[in-house]
């Protein structure tokens, strides 16, 4: 069957998913303040999560520009769709935002470890070295996340494409984000 939507309920379901984000930015800048000791570290988690939420939503409005300017007389040239931001295209900016913290987290526990518990200085030399052991990690986290996503993307129909295309791009921009800032 078919579903409508009220104009007051698609509001309302609006405002609590704007809600559910604010609430959630919140509370990581307060966990990581609190589990690594600095404000810092809270406020580059967040710069990582925004930057990664809004380039995933900035490509999906891109592919609506696309799909209708370019490559309109092409209509499944790379499955590129007038992608809608719906309720599954915000649980797909919440899921790349969930990607990235867990990122960034490992990231910052590498840093904790390194500087052990004498509370030295935080320097390049030691964020680079963080950095470094945990490379590896995640070049192959975000591969295997890739993979499984450029599969639901391809193959997964209508239904779950739009879900797929955010996270495709929230995968890659989740990986020089949690390593760069």
């Amino acid at each position: 069957g078919v579903t409508t939507f009220d104009a007051v309920v698609a509001s309302q379901a609006k405002m609590q998913a704007l809600t559910a984000i604010v609430l959630s930015l919140i509370l990581i800048v307060a966990y990581v303040w609190v589990r690594f000791g600095g404000i810092r570290y809270g406020i580059g988690a967040i710069l990582s999560l925004v930057h990664d939420a809004v380039v995933a939503l900035a490509a999906t409005v891109l592919s609506g520009l696309a799909y209708k300017y370019i490559f309109g007389s092409k209509p499944n040239w790379m499955l590129i769709s007038d992608f809608k931001i719906n309720l599954t295209m915000i649980a797909a900016y919440l899921t790349v935002i969930g990607y990235s913290v867990n990122d960034t987290i490992v990231i910052f526990d590498r840093v904790r470890e390194l500087r052990g518990r004498s509370q030295s200085a935080l320097t390049p030399k030691l964020v680079n070295d963080a950095i470094n052991q945990c490379f590896g990690r995640t070049i192959w986290t975000t591969c295997t996340v890739f993979i499984v996503v450029l599969i639901m993307y391809i193959w997964g129909g209508e239904g779950i494409r739009g879900f797929a295309f955010a996270m495709l791009i929230g995968v890659i921009t989740g990986a020089y984000s949690t390593l760069a800032i």
